[in-house]
């Protein structure tokens, strides 16, 4: 009996020892965030100035599996209506009902500020590291894992180098570092990550360019899962719809 416990700490020990590969922690955070089926968000959005000034706006957004999503702009009326559309990394739309015209987003312009915001359509648009990214563990405590991130070969993405903090306990993000040639461009952390119907969600989501000192908060006022998002809100079609709320 005695051996057959020996035997068993000396696995555990073992185990943990070996830990996860910086690529399993990251394909394990891919999972986390993109486990429901399908997610709705009520999301209130609110632009701050280096000085202090804010704009505040409300948006919906919609997700379905890894790939599809739908941003729709509620309020204030400058921006009302408007909609992003994204069916895969290479296929997103933008409308802007002062145009009256569906522009597709092209790849080369991915990497530009999403409606003065500090994220990109890509940063948007992605939901996903793991297919962009290799990853390699820095350091690993008892709370969670720092991982550094390097493009794979031939990747489309804006970004040299990500650093992110993972957490053991849920395994969302509470710190990415985005650099550009060695420079850090923008800084996003993961605030009150809490289970909303059994997955883990962040309510509140802050991107900050460190160089203009410019920051975006948007606060998860109510999220839903799986309730069952039809494939046609996923269309052009619906991108051009208003929604009331």
């Amino acid at each position: 009996m005695r051996t057959v416990v020996a035997v068993l700490v000396l696995l555990l020990v073992v185990g943990e020892a070996l830990g996860l590969t910086g690529q399993e922690v990251l394909e394990k955070v891919d999972q986390v965030m993109n486990a429901p089926r399908d997610r709705v968000a009520s999301v209130r959005m609110v632009l701050v100035e280096k000085g202090g000034a804010t704009k505040e706006r409300r948006v919906k957004m919609y997700q379905k599996g890894e790939q599809k999503r739908l941003v729709k702009f509620l309020s204030p009326a400058e921006v009302k209506g408007v909609g992003f559309l994204v069916l895969s990394d290479e296929e997103m739309y933008l409308w802007m009902p002062a145009f009256g015209k569906i522009r597709r987003i092209a790849s080369h312009v991915k990497n530009r500020s999403f409606m003065g915001t500090d994220f990109s359509y890509d940063d948007i648009g992605s939901s996903t590291y793991s297919d962009d990214y290799y990853a390699t563990v820095k350091e690993e405590d008892q709370k969670g894992y720092v991982l550094e991130l390097s493009p794979r070969p031939g990747s489309d993405v804006d970004y040299s180098r990500l650093v992110v903090w993972v957490p053991k306990d849920s395994f969302v993000p509470s710190r990415v570092e985005f650099y550009k040639k060695g420079r850090l461009m923008k800084v996003m952390t993961n605030e009150r990550v809490e289970r909303v119907d059994g997955f883990w969600v962040p309510r509140k989501v802050v991107m900050e360019n460190v160089r203009t000192g410019h920051k975006t908060l948007m606060e998860m006022v109510e999220v839903r899962h799986n309730i069952g998002l039809g494939d046609k809100i996923f269309t052009k079609r619906y991108l051009k719809k208003r929604l009331s709320r």
